[in-house]
């Protein structure tokens, strides 16, 4: 029996996902994760899943930070992206981060199960039309992709919220710890990207950010 965990913070996407899967995998077990604290908990209590399905613009996560994270904690859950954003830029971004897939949120059911079928086999899955990778330099960002998959759990909050404009104070809150301790996480934050400051640290992570899907009127 297949075992999927389906990511995605619209719970309407996620619902007809999840009747896709239920379609085409009868006897498949499908959990269910809304937002990347509660993937987290989701990946712990299920690491022996078959495949995650991870949208790329989770609650929680900076751009390509969730993918690569879950990437770099659990190596043996295959990762396929689920997205609207569907440049090929982005696509290929997300195969050379460890994605075993890219599926646009665009596909109809038929391609969905068809898709998954592949990834499962061990093969990787991308549009038909997908053009080819532009030469690009990406040193720095890998260097901040192999960072990131070394983050402890409390640590990837923690950059994340910081990437997001949050003071330690209101990290303190989301996180219910002391500023001691979140003082604490942001040195080893530090220390891990070889930087010196806030600044230094939001600008690295932002590396892995993506601009959200354009939605054409």
């Amino acid at each position: 029996m297949p075992k999927f965990i389906v990511a995605d913070d619209h719970p309407l996407f996620r619902g007809a996902l999840v009747q896709a899967l239920r379609q085409h995998f009868a006897d498949a077990e499908v959990i269910q994760a809304e937002d990347v604290d509660s993937l987290q908990k989701q990946v712990q209590t299920h690491s022996d899943a078959d495949l995650l399905l991870l949208d790329l613009h989770m609650p929680g996560a900076n751009g390509f930070s969730g993918l690569i994270f879950i990437n770099g904690q659990y190596p043996q859950i295959p990762v396929m992206v689920v997205s609207a954003n569907e440049q090929g830029s982005i696509i290929h971004q997300a195969i050379e981060y460890g994605a075993a897939g890219f599926l646009p949120k665009s596909s109809p059911p038929e391609m969905i199960g068809s898709a998954i079928e592949k990834v499962l086999k061990g093969e990787i899955w991308l549009p038909a039309d997908l053009p080819p990778a532009d030469a690009l330099d990406n040193d720095d960002k890998a260097a901040i992709a192999e960072v990131v998959a070394s983050f402890t759990p409390q640590q990837f909050r923690v950059a994340n919220m910081l990437a997001d404009g949050l003071l330690n104070k209101q990290i303190a809150y989301e996180m219910d710890v002391t500023e001691a301790t979140v003082k604490a996480h942001l040195t080893a934050i530090f220390r891990k990207l070889g930087v010196h400051s806030r600044t230094q640290a939001v600008l690295a992570m932002n590396q892995l950010d993506i601009s959200p899907p354009q939605i054409n009127n």
